[in-house]
């Protein structure tokens, strides 16, 4: 799903809301998410999952093409884990229960 079809199923399923609200919430939403982890912050949307930063350690790599060696700086990435609901629920297991 894009972030256009959420809007989308978002307003078909609150028809007293202007389109343009509704994509203002979700923009608001994905900003605040975004904010959030820019500060190192955790993210978590119970039944939902929780977003992280994790770092990644510089290393040396490789070039695929020459094969030369190219030294790979440490990183900070997205990183999201799914909560016990959702995997219940993708699973097929509707009783759910509670969440990690």
């Amino acid at each position: 799903m894009t972030k256009s079809e959420l809007i989308r199923r978002l307003a078909d399923a609150n028809p007293n809301l202007y389109l343009s609200d509704i994509e203002r919430i979700v923009d608001a939403i994905f900003d605040e998410i975004t904010d959030a982890l820019v500060r190192g912050d955790r993210v978590e949307l119970r039944g939902f999952g929780a977003f992280s930063v994790k770092e990644r350690d510089g290393r040396l790599g490789r070039n695929p093409r020459t094969g030369e060696a190219v030294d790979v700086p440490s990183k900070r990435m997205p990183f999201f884990k799914t909560g016990k609901l959702l995997r219940d629920r993708i699973n097929g297991d509707e009783t759910g229960g509670d969440d990690d």
